[in-house]
């Protein structure tokens, strides 16, 4: 099967978090049957019911590719023209997959062995499956995590920091607003003081980023609000404890007690390193790799497509792309292979 087959068969199982069990059977007999042609093994390990990681290994992995099964609402089904292939997961992560799989085939073919696949869920919501596996490590040397990053090796990755903002308030009938206190406009008031917070820049990361990504809240439009919620996600470039005090001391400046700002997630920033001869970049999203925590081995993280148009409703992945990270692929494992 070539990589754009192989591609679209991948995008066409749903597997929106946490809805991966058939992408995972999928992987997990894909994967069978090249252990059984190249003498490898093959096994499936539980993160949580009815999902898990897969993971195959050909003699002893130095360098392990990896990348997520998992893909963000709503479910794309593929489709094709002369330079794209389309669907959700395109660049995010089916079409990596399908790079990784065929670049390993080509490799085992060649006689390389000492290598491993191991594709885990989760990745979209919590990481789940790279933490499981970080407490199962097999002893590999390099992980070579997979995202789109357009085919040019990361020299680093801007980390996250997630809270949920809890404002209180008390109900009343909105003719008579004095007898109530509106929750809404309290938050209100604790977003205006979280988007006026400095956030930090690094030199090689570039700057921080705010995101208000919900807000909810309210009874209808005639009672005065005694909740309202809202979730804001900052992407880190440094150490998260000056921000992470800038933001409980501005909210509370601004609200007192009427607002709580609960801690979700963090995970930090990251430098990464090269490879002689190809070209590299930084992206400003988050990964896997913090989650492995260095049990794997060291982490490089490459992969064909772009970021801009993953989460989207054009998601898509260049042809040409796939191909060159199916050969990119197979040299970086020989060039890691080699420093052993």
């Amino acid at each position: 099967m070539d990589v754009f087959q192989l591609t679209r068969e991948l995008i066409d199982i749903p597997s929106v978090t946490p809805e991966e069990a058939e992408v995972g059977a999928y992987l997990y007999d894909y994967l069978r049957r090249l252990a059984a042609d190249y003498d490898g093994c093959v096994e499936k390990t539980e993160v949580e019911p009815n999902r898990w990681n897969v993971f195959a290994c050909f003699g002893e992995p130095v360098v392990t590719l990896s990348t997520h099964m998992d893909t963000v609402p709503p479910f794309i089904a593929s489709r094709e023209d002369d330079e794209f292939i389309w669907g959700r997961g395109a660049c995010d992560t089916k079409g990596i997959i399908a790079s990784m799989l065929t670049a390993a085939e080509r490799l085992l073919e060649a006689g390389t062995r000492n290598i491993g696949l191991l594709f885990v869920v989760g990745e979209e919501r919590n990481s789940a499956g790279a933490y499981h596996a970080a407490a199962n490590p097999r002893g590999s040397k390099y992980i070579i995590n997979g995202e789109p990053s357009e085919n040019k090796l990361a020299l680093g990755s801007k980390g996250a920091l997630r809270y949920e903002l809890v404002a209180h308030g008390k109900m009343a009938h909105s003719a008579y607003p004095e007898l109530g206190e509106s929750a809404i406009e309290n938050l209100l008031d604790a977003i205006h003081a979280v988007r006026k917070v400095p956030l930090p820049v690094d030199d090689v990361l570039g700057p921080s980023t705010l995101n208000i990504g919900t807000i909810r809240g309210g009874r209808a439009p005639n009672v005065i609000p005694d909740e309202a919620r809202a979730e804001i996600f900052i992407r880190l470039v440094c150490d998260s404890a000056p921000t992470r005090k800038a933001l409980e001391e501005a909210v509370k400046a601004a609200t007192g007690d009427k607002v709580d700002l609960n801690f979700v997630l963090e995970i930090p920033a990251l430098r990464l390193t090269a490879v002689e001869g190809l070209p590299t970049s930084v992206v400003a999203y988050t990964t896997d790799i913090p989650a492995f925590g260095g049990k794997w081995g060291q982490p490089l993280l490459f992969g064909p497509g772009t970021i801009h148009v993953a989460h989207t409703l054009q998601e898509r992945v260049p042809k040409r792309e796939l191909l060159d990270a199916v050969e990119i692929y197979q040299k970086l494992v020989r060039q890691l292979q080699a420093y052993e």
